[in-house]
């Protein structure tokens, strides 16, 4: 038996493999030592056998009521992702792997490579209406890549969309690349109609650092992007720094902050109802654009999700909240699932990258809904 993560974001750490009927595995931390959930390994072992893997470090995980209901994902070919027998209990996460081939790869959730990320980037930048923009460079001196979709016309709406400040939730991109990928189809009239009222600005991927290096939640910095809006620097949060300034450039009418969420089972908005300056027409816009969404996608539910913040109260150093309060604009956090959609399960399955690529579609007709209004 083999077990590795030496790979574009792998992370996982041997303690003992001496017994396939207990395998004991701790996940790294990010840097700096305060999130950690993320895995992805590699496990080379005999066909035919049983091998019990044990997390030990779940229990002191970020978010331990994520191990609730989760099944952890595999995979034998690297295109077809299913699920594992999962279970938690007294700290510790116990995978179980009936081995039919030799090797098998295993994650908290499908992972969106670094070379994927290069791919999408190369795929889409032969259309003619899009063009790529080096925003900078991160603290590991990677590419920060803005995909600009549209003619630039200045009289159309700005719609943002970024992806994976967390980088572990891989489902973001996947959800940006069936986004985009909709977005470009020149048989979709959808597509079609919104780029006649609107000019695109997407980062698919705000972290690579940190997806690189296997973290669930940090750059290379060991730091929350997600709290750095308010004041980014190019020190600790270059990737946050780039995409403000350049959108105090373009300017923002509508913006969509792509994210997974560990612990609750369902796809769901966070809006930006508690920024100081909300008004009676972003509300309108948000009501607009949720009805939009609940009948295009039946994987979005609004029962469940994050508490709103009380008026006045919101944290600015959060990107939804921050561009909401800069630019006076529709805009939100869209979470996805780790688990299974537990409103549309999926037992094989849970919530997947496919899943996430229909959601990406499904928000497209959902900018739609509202792009007229947006100014």
């Amino acid at each position: 038996m083999r077990i590795s993560a030496n790979f574009d974001g792998g992370n996982i750490e041997v303690i003992n493999q001496d017994n396939i009927n207990d395998v004991q595995l701790a996940i790294r931390p990010d840097v700096g030592g305060e999130f950690y959930q993320w895995f992805n390994f590699r496990l080379e072992g005999e066909v035919g056998n049983r091998y019990l893997l044990n997390i030990v470090n779940a229990g002191s995980a970020s978010y331990p009521q994520g191990w609730e209901n989760y099944q952890a994902v595999a995979t034998y070919d690297r295109q077809q992702w299913f699920r594992l027998p999962t279970e938690y209990k007294d700290g510790k996460l116990t995978i179980a792997v009936d081995l039919d081939c030799d090797a098998i790869q295993i994650a908290y959730f499908a992972p969106y490579s670094y070379e994927r990320h290069q791919d999408l980037l190369a795929a889409v930048q032969i259309h003619p209406l899009v063009s790529l923009e080096h925003l900078g460079l991160t603290l590991d001196d990677r590419d920060l890549t803005l995909i600009k979709v549209g003619d630039g016309d200045e009289s159309k709406a700005n719609i943002w969309i970024t992806a994976r400040q967390h980088p572990g939730e891989t489902m973001a991109e996947w959800l940006v690349e069936g986004f985009i990928n909709n977005l470009l189809d020149g048989d979709c009239a959808n597509a079609k109609a919104l780029l006649d009222k609107a000019n695109f600005y997407i980062v698919p991927n705000m972290n690579p650092d940190g997806s690189v290096r296997g973290h669930l939640r940090t750059n290379a910095a060991g730091v929350n992007l997600n709290r750095e809006w308010s004041s980014p620097s190019l020190e600790k949060s270059p990737e946050v720094f780039h995409v403000t300034n350049k959108m105090k450039e373009t300017g923002v009418d509508l913006f969509y902050d792509v994210h997974g969420d560990e612990g609750l089972p369902f796809v769901f908005l966070a809006g930006c109802e508690g920024v100081p300056s909300y008004t009676v027409k972003m509300a309108a816009l948000q009501q607009k654009f949720i009805d939009a969404l609940k009948l295009t996608s039946a994987d979005f539910q609004t029962e469940f999700g994050y508490d709103k913040d009380e008026p006045g109260k919101a944290n600015l150093t959060v990107a939804s909240n921050w561009v909401a309060e800069t630019f006076q604009c529709l805009s939100n956090t869209l979470e996805m699932p780790f688990k299974d959609n537990d409103n549309l399960a999926d037992p094989m399955a849970g919530w997947s990258p496919e899943r996430s690529i229909y959601l990406g579609e499904a928000s497209l007709t959902a900018m739609l809904s509202v792009v007229d209004e947006l100014r």
